[in-house]
């Protein structure tokens, strides 16, 4: 699992599994994004998968699915407030941890 730390409360990565959440929450993430559109690719597990997962390791989950550029306001609205409130570190994923990327670029 590849997690680039861009603030101190915020951090992306490409897309995550659900035997990558222990680690997650073990790194210390408050809560999680996805930024992906269920079935953007026929392997990626579901945000109900995902989910779940985050359920059983005590951190929150989040989904703002962005599919195309330009990011909607209101999606990187979203993720701010969610940051902001959040008592710890987010990661948000992605595909490639661009578009979670992006938004926090959005926002600065």
């Amino acid at each position: 699992m590849n997690i680039s730390r861009i603030a101190d409360n915020y951090a992306v990565a490409p897309q995550i599994f659900p035997h990558d959440l222990v680690e997650i929450a073990a790194a210390g993430f408050r809560a999680v994004i996805c930024n992906r559109p269920d079935h953007e690719e026929l392997d990626q597990p579901t945000v109900d998968v995902i989910s779940a997962e985050c359920v059983k390791v005590g951190i929150s989950f989040h989904h703002i699915p962005v599919s195309s550029m330009p990011i909607a306001h209101e999606a990187i609205q979203e993720q701010l407030r969610i940051i902001d409130e959040c008592d710890g570190p987010v990661l948000a994923y992605c595909q490639s941890g661009q578009r979670s990327a992006i938004i926090w670029q959005a926002s600065a």
